[in-house]
């Protein structure tokens, strides 16, 4: 497996700054897959995601560590003519990460990872009580392969029509 480079690392870190949240992707023991969203933090090709200590979640990762975990900037509607709907197109950043999830089991470094995730919502640190640490089973995912596409980069032509979400 290839190196991330510092470039890509960069990149990706600026992206994800745009992102509420993630979609975490794994599969269940018959082969099918189970994707669901989850709020983040990143550092240096780290991602730091929690749950609950237990449930079906953590029973398939138990299984199998292996995620793809996918972001995606807020799209923006964009057209070329306003009544011809084959111009009319999304604008968005995403990103595919690969890498298995490894459980962060020692208290001072699941306070920083809490921490690294409510920096990424309010750029802010928090105290936390002992039993909401305990509580709490962190996800620590060094990211082994990135792939960052920009899809529906507009034509000079194009119009914005909304900025906002669309969905």
């Amino acid at each position: 497996m290839r190196t991330i480079s510092t470039e890509e690392q960069e990149r990706f870190g600026q992206l994800v700054k745009e992102c509420p949240v993630c979609y975490v992707g794994m599969t269940i023991e018959d082969g099918s897959p189970y994707v669901i969203p989850m709020s983040f933090g990143y550092e240096k090709g780290v991602l730091y995601l929690h749950s609950a200590q237990e449930g079906s979640v953590i029973s398939i990762l138990e299984k199998n560590p292996k995620v793809c975990i996918t972001f995606c900037t807020p799209p923006l509607l964009l057209w070329q003519h306003e009544e011809v709907a084959c111009s009319y197109g999304m604008r968005a950043d995403s990103a595919l990460c690969y890498g298995k999830v490894a459980f962060e089991e020692e208290y001072d470094e699941k306070v920083r990872a809490l921490n690294l995730i409510m920096q990424h919502y309010t750029e802010r640190d928090f105290s936390y009580s002992t039993p909401a640490v305990n509580g709490v089973r962190i996800w620590k995912v060094a990211i082994e392969k990135l792939s960052i596409r920009e899809f529906g980069a507009p034509s000079k032509n194009a119009l914005r029509f909304r900025s906002s979400r669309v969905l």
